[in-house]
């Protein structure tokens, strides 16, 4: 069986283009300066101002673990894969977009919950997870990150608590859109066009996009003028709302369109308060 280090980016040296390992890494050997956990936490608060948002689960810190912390480990999701490459990384903290817990979740820890929480705190490894305040951020977001990464710059928001984002955008398909997101996520997506293949070559002047499992902000994309619409997931509905509106929608994975905002903001408050670094991607075909 092939280690943890040789299953994930761990350094700018492995890195990939495009990859979120080499946004401001340092070496996981490199041990930064030690701040305490509250202050980790200001800073991370200060930034995502978790209080402005309704949300599916608590933001924040959702794990306690040691009391000083130097290294801080980033991710998507705080899986098992994570946090045992966290603890092979002698990790302080780690820092994701999807935390453990979630509204109207079963509340027993058992199974896949208990080994999660029974490595955190057998090795004392505090969790800190934002869920919605790290779609919005404008700079160091989830969606400001993937419209970085698109060559996009949002120029007005939509949809419930202002997560969209919409942006002028010259391309002469909606084919096009898909092909360039496709290239810059190195994956492939799913396009449908309004009327089938003779939609897909209209020419695209908006676009909207909301990162993962964003594909009930469609409608509201529709009426912010979009012509093409980027996010995660599709459902359904939306597959019947694209052929009928003439608005154009593009799945790109939900994992895939949110690896970029834990490292960037994570990377961000690292370097301002001097603490060693790393964002460790695990693999997810979503």
């Amino acid at each position: 069986m092939p280690s943890l280090r040789s299953r994930h980016c761990l350094s700018t040296q492995s890195a990939k283009p495009g990859c979120p390992c080499s946004w401001g890494q340092r070496r996981a050997t490199i041990r930064g300066m030690s701040i305490s956990r509250q202050q980790l936490l200001q800073a991370f608060d200060g930034l995502l101002q978790p209080e402005r948002f309704k949300d599916y689960g608590p933001n924040g810190l959702q794990v306690e673990g040691r009391a000083e912390i130097s290294h801080v480990v980033s991710g998507v999701t705080a899986s098992l894969a994570l946090i045992d490459a966290a603890i092979e990384a002698r990790a302080d903290a780690i820092f994701v977009h999807h935390g453990l817990f979630w509204r109207g979740q079963d509340g027993r820890v058992t199974g896949w919950m208990k080994q999660r929480l029974q490595r955190l705190l057998a090795h004392d490894i505090n969790l800190f997870a934002y869920h919605l305040p790290l779609d919005a951020h404008p700079l160091w977001g989830n969606n400001a990150q993937l419209g970085r990464l698109l060559g996009w710059t949002s120029e007005s928001q939509f949809g419930e608590q202002a997560l969209g984002c919409l942006a002028s955008a010259s391309y002469p398909s909606a084919q096009a859109v898909a092909d360039h997101v496709a290239q810059a996520l190195g994956r492939s997506v799913t396009l449908v066009a309004p009327g089938g293949a003779m939609g897909a070559q209209r020419p695209v002047a908006k676009v909207a996009w909301c990162t993962g499992g964003a594909q009930s902000y469609f409608e509201a994309a529709i009426a912010a003028g979009a012509d093409v619409f980027v996010t995660g997931e599709i459902s359904e509905p939306q597959a019947h709302l694209a052929r009928e509106t003439g608005v154009a929608f593009v799945a790109a994975g939900h994992h895939a369109t949110e690896r970029y905002g834990a490292p960037a903001l994570a990377a961000e408050v690292a370097r301002s308060l001097g603490l060693a670094h790393q964002f460790i991607e695990i693999d997810n075909p979503a």
